[in-house]
């Protein structure tokens, strides 16, 4: 059976990127964008609907993430979904589902002075079916 599991999204940055480090010393940053649709409804009255997704970033492109991003900028996400599931310490299973980022490509906005810049950077392990992520020597810049 076929399947495909790719994202593409572009949205605004609703709050600076969140930068920490696994304990082998790996940085992931989360980013929470939000994404606008507008519709007509009906009744033809334009209506505005916003999606408010997570994305997870790693290795290098996470640090560059939490360096040249910040509230309000817009980004193209190319990446794929993924679930987690987990137990709280009360015993209540818990999930979610969010965007783990192959690529983030700064667009024009945010910041004055900036083009848009586009960083390359891990895919993902579920797409490259290893346990680790791929990890790219360096983050490759186009303007």
């Amino acid at each position: 059976m076929a399947s495909l599991n790719k994202v593409l999204l572009i949205g605004n940055l609703t709050k600076d990127p969140e930068l920490r480090y696994t304990p082998n010393g790996t940085a992931v940053a989360n980013l929470r964008i939000a994404v606008n649709r507008k519709f007509k409804d009906r009744t033809g009255e334009l209506k505005e609907d916003t999606c408010f997704v997570t994305i997870t970033v790693w290795d290098k492109q996470a640090e560059t993430c939490s360096q040249y991003l910040q509230k309000g900028r817009a980004i193209f996400v190319e990446g794929i979904l993924q679930s987690r599931s987990w137990e709280t310490p009360e015993g209540q299973k818990r999930s979610t589902m969010d965007v783990r980022a192959e690529r983030i490509q700064f667009l024009p906005g945010g910041r004055p002075g900036e083009g848009g810049m586009q960083a390359e950077g891990a895919v993902s392990d579920q797409a490259a079916g290893n346990d680790e992520p791929v990890r790219p020597d360096d983050i490759t810049w186009e303007e």
